[in-house]
C-alpha cells in the first residue's frame, strides 16, 4: 500500500471556512520589529515543521490527535473516554476509506488492527507529515482529509509553533494559532465587553463621584502621589482611560479593564485606606525593616507583612490613632 503524504495548504487557496492557521502578534513582545506591522515573520519567510513524535523507552507516540491510546485521552473520566474514543473511530475509519480505500466498521473489536494508513504505530505515514505556515493565513477546510488530520494535530499539541486557541496563543510563545472563527470571536468581544464596562464605570466616576475617582488612581496607578485634591479630573480621566486600554506600563487589556472594575467596585473605606497606605510608603510615614513586616514610623507599631494586612489592621477601631496619624500626614500632600 501507498503512503499518502499530507499537503499542506498553498498560501493563497481559499476555503469557505470559519477555521485558519494565522499568525500570532502580541505587540508588547519585541520581535525584531515585526510586530510594530503586525507581522510574525519577514515576507517570504515560512516557518516549517513536522508532526510531533514522543519517544519513551523505546516506544514512539505520534501527537496526532487521532489515538483512542493517547495518555490524554486515558486520563479523561470514562463517559468522556468512550465518547472520545468513539468520536476518534468515526474520524479514523472515515479517513482511512477515503485515502486508503480500506474500509473498517468503527463498532468492530478488532478496529485498530484492520487500520493500515492511519495505525498510530505507521511511522512512515505521520512522519511525513509537515505543516508549513508564513504571515499569510493557512485555511483549512474539515471536508479535506488532509486539513482535517492537520486540525486534530494541532487541537492535540502536534505542533509546537502553532497554539490550539487564541487563549492559549495569549499565554504561551507561539508563532501561530488556530483560528476557529466563533470561538476566537467570543474570546476578543470577552475582552471588549469587560473594557467597555470598565470605561463605562470611568464615565460614572468622572461624573459624579470625583472624591472616589481620586482613590482609584491612587490604587490603581504606581504613581499614586501625583493625585491631589486638586488634579483635574480630566488628567485623572485621561491616565484611567489609557490604563483601561492597554497603553500604559501594564499591556494586558483584558487585565487592566478587569482590574480597575475590581478597585473601583471597593468600599469608599477601603479604597481610602488603601489609597493612604500606599502614599504613607511613599512619604515614608511607613516603612519596611528587615525582618519583612511594615511599620508605623512614628509609634513604630507593627501593621502586618503587606499592603492587605495593613488594610485590615487599620479597619480595627482599636488601631484609629494611627489611621488618624497617617491620614493626617498623607493628607497634607493631596490638600497641597
Amino acid at each position: 500500500m501507498s503512503v499518502t503524504i499530507v499537503e499542506t495548504t498553498p498560501v493563497g487557496k481559499q476555503y469557505t471556512s470559519t477555521i485558519a492557521i494565522r499568525p500570532y502578534v502580541d505587540p508588547t513582545k519585541s520581535n525584531m520589529g515585526l510586530e510594530k506591522y503586525d507581522l510574525a515573520l519577514f515576507d517570504g519567510v515560512f516557518h516549517e515543521e513536522q508532526l510531533a513524535c514522543l519517544e519513551i523507552n523505546g516506544i514512539k507516540r505520534w501527537v496526532t490527535g487521532l489515538n483512542e491510546f493517547a495518555p490524554e485521552i486515558k486520563k479523561l473520566p470514562t463517559e468522556e473516554r468512550e465518547a472520545a474514543a468513539k468520536e476518534i473511530r468515526n474520524i479514523v475509519s472515515k479517513l482511512e476509506a477515503e485515502m486508503a480505500t480500506n474500509f473498517v466498521d468503527p463498532d468492530d473489536k478488532d478496529f485498530w488492527n484492520k487500520i493500515k494508513l492511519l495505525s498510530p504505530t505507521n511511522d512512515e505515514f505521520w512522519g511525513r507529515i509537515v505543516i508549513r505556515i508564513g504571515n499569510e493565513p493557512v485555511f483549512l477546510n474539515t471536508t479535506d482529509v488532509h486539513d482535517l488530520i492537520k486540525l486534530r494535530a494541532i487541537e492535540a499539541g502536534g505542533f509546537s509553533i502553532v497554539a490550539k486557541s487564541l487563549d492559549v496563543a495569549r499565554k504561551g510563545n507561539y508563532k501561530f494559532y488556530l483560528d476557529k472563527f466563533e470561538e476566537t470571536a467570543s474570546i476578543k468581544t470577552e475582552v471588549k465587553k469587560i473594557r467597555n464596562k470598565a470605561l463605562a464605570e470611568l464615565e460614572k466616576l468622572s461624573n459624579k463621584n470625583v472624591n472616589k475617582l481620586m482613590y482609584v488612581c491612587k490604587v490603581v496607578d504606581p504613581n499614586s502621589p501625583q493625585y491631589k485634591k486638586s488634579t483635574p479630573t480630566d488628567v485623572m480621566y485621561d491616565n484611567m482611560d489609557k490604563y483601561i486600554n492597554g497603553e500604559t506600563v501594564e499591556t494586558n487589556k483584558k487585565q487592566t479593564a478587569q482590574r480597575f472594575l475590581d478597585i473601583a467596585n471597593l468600599d469608599m473605606e477601603t479604597l481610602k485606606i488603601r489609597s493612604i497606605i500606599k502614599d504613607s510608603s511613599y512619604y515614608k510615614l511607613i516603612v519596611t525593616r528587615g525582618d519583612g513586616f511594615i511599620y508605623h514610623t512614628e509609634s513604630n507599631t507593627l501593621l502586618g507583612k503587606n499592603p492587605s494586612e495593613i488594610t485590615e489592621f487599620l479597619k480595627n477601631p482599636l488601631h484609629e490613632d494611627i489611621l488618624m496619624s497617617l491620614t493626617k500626614g498623607v493628607e497634607k500632600y493631596w490638600n497641597n
